[in-house]
Parts: structure tokens; C-alpha cells; sequence
């Protein structure tokens, strides 16, 4: 039997999920939870076969709870869920230690599917995505700015372009504010941007942030 934690903010998709998984003989909803801490709790006090993770969680985004789970748990398979169907976030997600990504608007059989390979210790790609990724490969001159950033850089470059100030980023991240001004300078050279507004633009305009 599959254990499964559904960690989404909307009650509505956690009873969507749980009705999709309800109907499999193979596998049970164990628990839900609706913020990244309440997530990470859960993990800490449990372990699942496969954790169903949002990535626009509450109080910590789906990256950062997705690493601190890993922490806890290095074989904690997760997966992750999105409405960004966009593989340029497919390939942060698995640089920071996603089981796999898939899209919230796919069709229930997929979900499932997605389920069942990382409960075997597998990752999990949609076709669409691990078509665009495969183009990506093959064509290195389009990759986009921000995925030339480190998994930390791409950390940092998120809660800029989300409005956070490097004091708030210092506190979450466990780093110093000296540290974090270090890895926005990194980010800012990479990416060839100017400022934070620079980086909010960029990040709006690829549908890394609502």
C-alpha cells in the first residue's frame, strides 16, 4: 500500500487528490496538510512512500519545504505538483531534490502514474516536459538566464523577485544578510540584470512567480 501526505494550500485540490487516490487499491491518503510547515512536521513525525507537494505553498514555498523535507528525510520520495507547466521549473525542482513534477491540469491517470514511479524509487517526468527538456538539451544556446543559476542561487533569486528582503531571506535560508548580498550579486552577474525589479520582471514574464 502507498502511503500518501497531500501538502496543497486549496481544500478543494486535496479533495480532488484525495478522491483520485480513494479509488486505487494500491494506495491511501495518510494525511493532508495545508503549509509548508505543517509539511514539514508531518514529515518529521512520519514517512511516507510519497509526498504530494504544491509548490506555491503558504508561509514557505514548495522549494524551500521540499529541501528541509530532504534534510530530514534523504529518501523521502516527493513529487511535485504545479500549475506552471513550464520545464525551465521542472529542472529547478529536480536540482533541488524532487522525485518528480507534474502539472496540476493533467489528466487523473498521469497523477497516478507519477505516483506509483516515484514510489519505486524512480523519477517521474510528464511526456510534454521531458520532450521540451530533451530540446533543451539539445539546443544549450537557448537555455534561459536562470537556469544557469546554482540550486542556493536559484533559492535567493526567487524570494527577490518575490519582494523578500535579504533580512527575511537571511532568517528562512539560514544564512547571513552578508552572505545572501553575496549570492544576489551572483545571481544579478549570471543573469545580467541590474536589480530586484530586473529579477520580479524576468520572473513574472517566465511564470516562475504569480
Amino acid at each position: 500500500m502507498i502511503e500518501i501526505l497531500i501538502a496543497d494550500d486549496h481544500a478543494i485540490v486535496r479533495s480532488g487528490l484525495a478522491q483520485i487516490v480513494s479509488e486505487e487499491a494500491d494506495m491511501r491518503v495518510a494525511a493532508e496538510t495545508a503549509t509548508g510547515d505543517a509539511t514539514i512536521a508531518k514529515v518529521r513525525e512520519m514517512a511516507f512512500h510519497v509526498v504530494l507537494l504544491d509548490i506555491a505553498m503558504p508561509d514557505k514555498n514548495g522549494i524551500d519545504t521540499l529541501r528541509i523535507i530532504k534534510q530530514i528525510r534523504p529518501n523521502q520520495a516527493v513529487l511535485m505538483l504545479s500549475g506552471y507547466p513550464e520545464s525551465q521549473y521542472a529542472i529547478s525542482l529536480l536540482r533541488a531534490g524532487a522525485d518528480g513534477y507534474v502539472a496540476k491540469d493533467v489528466p487523473p491517470n498521469e497523477i497516478l502514474r507519477a505516483i506509483r514511479t516515484v514510489a519505486r524509487g524512480h523519477r517521474y517526468l510528464s511526456e510534454s516536459t521531458a520532450d521540451a527538456l530533451a530540446h533543451k538539451l539539445s539546443q544549450p544556446a537557448d537555455q534561459l538566464a536562470h537556469e544557469l543559476l546554482s540550486e542556493r542561487e536559484f533559492q535567493v533569486f526567487c524570494k527577490l523577485s518575490s519582494g523578500r528582503l535579504p533580512t527575511e531571506i537571511a532568517e528562512e535560508l539560514h544564512l547571513s544578510v552578508k552572505t545572501v548580498s553575496t549570492y544576489r550579486a551572483r545571481v544579478l552577474e549570471k543573469m545580467g540584470m541590474n536589480n530586484n525589479a530586473d529579477l520580479t520582471y524576468y520572473a513574472i514574464k517566465n511564470r516562475l512567480i504569480d
